[in-house]
């Protein structure tokens, strides 16, 4: 399994195409969530994945906010959840924001039943659960 990381210029047509591909099917679609997947983040992030073959296997975009880093749009395809791919795709997340962007305090926007995971990873809630497009959120701080 390779895992990947490029800025937005740097993805190729196909690249992408198959990042928002997916990106829909799980964030629109499977969470039935109509909202404006595809955004003006896309242009300054940095996008990771991890790919087996031709399948995209996980994804995440880092963002450099200035004093702190954020990272969403985290997702495991669904034919690929239940292996732990979850965690080999945050450690390898948060290995590129300490490379990138060392010692700079990352803050998330994580579903909230998925606080327990970040948890894991020394995230620690640092706001009340709040509505995302109509999906329970809560920041988190590492």
């Amino acid at each position: 399994m390779d895992y990947h990381v490029k800025k937005f210029s740097e993805l190729t047509t196909k690249e992408f195409f198959d990042i928002v591909k997916l990106r829909i099917a799980v964030f629109v679609v499977e969470q039935h969530c109509p909202y404006q997947e595809v955004d003006d983040v896309d242009e300054c992030a940095i996008h990771t994945w991890l790919q087996e073959e031709a399948d995209i296997v996980g994804y995440t975009r880092i963002m450099d906010r200035g004093e702190t880093v954020s990272f969403g749009r985290v997702l495991i395809n669904p034919a690929y959840r239940k292996q732990g791919l979850g965690n080999k795709l945050l450690e390898e997340t948060l290995r590129v924001i300490e490379e990138k962007f060392p010692n700079k305090p990352i803050i998330i926007g994580a579903q909230a039943h998925l606080s327990d995971f970040y948890g894991a990873f020394s995230f620690e809630e640092v706001s009340d659960v709040y509505l995302e497009d109509g999906i329970p959120h809560v920041q988190m701080k590492k």
